[in-house]
């Protein structure tokens, strides 16, 4: 399939199917996502894949975290308040993800319900997790984004739906201690992956892009 295709077919999922994806497929993923650029080659991205019984054990510690109703305690800051045009763009996103859900602005209890379900990892067989040295900083983020990017049209490839998540950084944790990562290693978010569920609403979302003279100056 050609890039582009996989560029126009490639959406944020939230909503799949109990089918787990067939391990060799799953390798063959995630060994062709070693090809992924890096800056001077250094290839920062460790991942944390989580799968079947296991998924549901850490899905379990991860709520029980977020219903504490502590603050977010992030490897990295998270803590960036978007304005303007960012700001809309935003507004406009969470608007079509709840309007496709049938999710009023005003129904806060409903929005938490559906906010809750990241940590749930919306159901998906798979799950996993972006983590990298904490010291790299920003050339180390750039680096896993490319690497993020590459993974999931590797997936949508193989017809595997996924959905990029930073609310599974906003609690390391519970993630932490399941895998035993090092302190010196921060997790800066996360993918649910799988089968997408068609007859799903929520998956019927549409959001939409600038028109490329919005984003790119040519002289």
């Amino acid at each position: 399939m050609p890039l582009v295709d996989l560029l126009k077919k490639r959406t944020s999922v939230r909503a799949f199917l109990d089918k787990p994806v067939p391990a060799e497929t799953m390798r063959q993923i995630f060994t062709n996502a070693q090809l992924s650029p890096s800056n001077c080659n250094v290839q920062p991205w460790q991942i944390y894949v989580v799968s079947g019984t296991e998924k549901d054990v850490l899905k379990d510690k991860l709520i029980r975290a977020v219903m504490k109703g502590k603050e977010p305690n992030p490897d990295f800051d998270w803590k960036i308040s978007y304005k303007g045009i960012h700001r809309d763009r935003q507004f406009g996103s969470a608007n079509a993800l709840y309007s496709s859900m049938g999710i009023e602005r005003s129904d806060k209890n409903a929005r938490m319900v559906a906010m809750l379900r990241n940590w749930s990892f919306f159901d998906a067989p798979h799950a996993l997790f972006f983590t990298m040295e904490k010291y790299l900083n920003i050339m180390g983020a750039v680096d896993i984004g490319i690497y993020a990017q590459t993974l999931t049209l590797l997936m949508t490839e193989h017809g595997i739906s996924s959905c990029l998540q930073g609310a599974l950084g906003q609690f390391p944790d519970p993630v932490r201690e399941f895998f035993n990562i090092p302190e010196e290693r921060g997790i800066l978010f996360g993918m649910s992956f799988g089968y997408a569920d068609e007859t799903a609403a929520v998956n019927r979302t549409q959001t939409e892009r600038e028109p490329v003279e919005n984003s790119v100056i040519f002289r």
